[in-house]
């Protein structure tokens, strides 16, 4: 990848931060990426690619950074430990800003929906490994629509961006009744082989209604 090309990548982003989604114009990514705005349009075609492979380029980074933490997870609760410290992370940083941004831009602009869509799924995707793995002996992995499960967990820690920026104790409430949810998981993987099948059993009906 060429170095203007890059620049205007990284621009793409800082851009975001400082102006919004909505303030992203080819002026202000290639003001911040010390390049002529016509570049935009010659290495990209128009502001929504560009932001859209933005996004995915610093997703790829991220997943990629955090690769070795998840394959390390062996419980349910430390998925979601490395939920809380990603999350914090990414904040830090803006980086989950800018993904809720792109999002709720992307709600009426298809062509941008397209790329944070494949964005969001690099997260499902391994956050979906990480499940199979932690819950195959577990009664849930039976009925559970595991990448389904996968998608509103990775959704779930992109909307907390939006909530704690109104509701600081709401976010940390509701990160920490995933955690309880996780223990009961934990427990009912403990339960007896009697209770378990009965669990088992429980589980399907339910699932089947």
């Amino acid at each position: 990848m060429s170095d203007t090309k890059q620049r205007l990548l990284d621009g793409a982003l800082t851009a975001v931060r400082e102006h919004g989604v909505n303030g992203a114009s080819a002026r202000t990514i290639a003001s911040a990426a010390g390049a002529n705005q016509a570049l935009v349009f010659y290495h990209f075609g128009s502001v929504d690619e560009l932001l859209g492979a933005a996004c995915r380029q610093a997703t790829e980074r991220r997943v990629a950074f955090y690769a070795d933490r998840f394959a390390a997870v062996t419980t349910l609760r430390e998925l979601l430990q490395v939920g809380r410290d990603l999350h914090a992370s990414e904040l830090a940083q803006g980086n989950v800003s800018v993904l809720a941004q792109t999002l709720a831009a992307a709600q009426s602009n298809e062509r941008l929906a397209e790329s944070i869509r494949a964005t969001l799924q690099l997260w499902t995707d391994e956050i979906e490994a990480v499940l199979r793995r932690v819950l195959a002996d577990s009664p849930i992995a039976e009925v559970a629509d595991l990448p389904g499960l996968a998608g509103a967990i990775s959704s779930a820690f992109v909307g907390l961006e939006l909530f704690e920026g109104i509701d600081a104790e709401g976010g940390r409430r509701a990160l920490d009744a995933i955690d309880q949810l996780a223990v009961l998981v934990e427990v009912m993987d403990e339960l007896g082989p009697l209770a378990t099948r009965v669990l088992r059993s429980r589980i399907k009906k339910a699932g089947k209604k």
